[in-house]
């Protein structure tokens, strides 16, 4: 099986027109700043992406843009998660037609299958594809969780499976599935969903999701070099301000897409149902990423 190594995966938002429509123009923007600020690897679109309100082929259209304009500077992961296993197997292949590196799914939308049917779930959209097939574990977003038993019997029964995405939180499952999964396929990743570097480092991820690069580009790789060479003690002060950061953004897109416009590089509103933030809301969350010393070495604009 065909395998990289993701590394420091950014993750970049879908900017939209006023109309609500795809802006390409600045997407393309966004995708050559990331290239040019540490990302290693492109997911999209991810949930930060707003995947969940692109048509499918919305989300084929944007992938297919974003593979043409990185032109092979880095690999790019596709996100094919949906309701139906046949839809996200479609959108599988077409990544790998497009020419994605690899291609990502979490548990069913809406959905809560039992185990047998999760794991025929993940073994249809890993077996649509040859290249490697990621597994991302949600289940404060989805629901439902990705044991170690569920990643043990897709080693064993789908060649492509790479490893696991994960966004839990959840130590004891990332300290028990990564040695029990490597026991088994010595090649398997563990990446970190969330950018709590340190904890995540020393059970052994060898690569982070990072949907907080689009802000801070600079802290974000600052923290993941220093959990990757395993400096978890002068890693800690980075890690703080991202703690910090995150917490400013956690409520949702509308955060994440005003914190992008307060540096610069403006992605419009949320496509609705998500809300935007009023004026109030964004002049307060500029005023307290203003007031962060952490950003002041970050890249402004585009």
């Amino acid at each position: 099986m065909p395998t990289f190594q993701a590394g420091l995966v950014h993750t970049p938002v879908t900017p939209f027109t006023r109309e609500n429509r795809i802006d390409f123009e600045a997407f393309g923007k966004l995708i050559e700043f990331h290239l040019r600020n540490g990302a290693d690897s492109l997911a999209l679109p991810m949930h930060v992406g707003e995947s969940v309100s692109l048509t499918d082929e919305e989300r084929r259209a944007l992938l297919e843009f974003a593979i043409k304009r990185v032109g092979g500077r880095a690999p790019v992961i596709a996100h094919v998660s949906q309701a139906g296993t046949a839809l996200a197997a479609a959108l599988a292949r077409h990544a790998e037609g497009a020419g994605a590196a690899a291609v990502l799914a979490t548990t069913p939308y809406y959905w809560t299958p039992p185990p047998a049917m999760l794991l025929e779930h993940f073994r249809q959209i890993g077996a649509a594809v040859r290249i490697p097939f990621f597994v991302y574990n949600a289940p404060r977003e989805m629901g439902t969780k990705v044991t170690t038993d569920l990643s043990l019997n897709l080693i064993e029964r789908l060649p492509s499976f790479a490893g696991v995405v994960d966004a839990s939180l959840d130590w004891q499952f990332m300290i028990e599935v990564l040695p029990a999964a490597r026991r088994a396929r010595p090649e398997f990743q563990l990446l970190s969903g969330i950018e709590y570097m340190i904890s995540a480092g020393a059970i052994g991820t060898t690569g982070v999701f990072s949907s907080l690069a689009g802000i801070a580009p600079t802290l974000v790789r600052q923290l993941y070099e220093l959990c990757r060479t395993e400096r978890y003690a002068d890693a800690r002060r980075s890690q703080q301000d991202i703690a910090a950061l995150r917490q400013l953004v956690k409520a949702g897109v509308a955060n994440l897409k005003c914190a992008l416009a307060a540096m610069g590089r403006d992605c419009g509103a949320p496509r609705p149902p998500l809300p935007a933030l009023g004026e109030v809301e964004r002049g307060r969350l500029a005023e307290k990423l203003a007031a962060m010393a952490a950003l002041r070495a970050e890249p402004r604009g585009w």
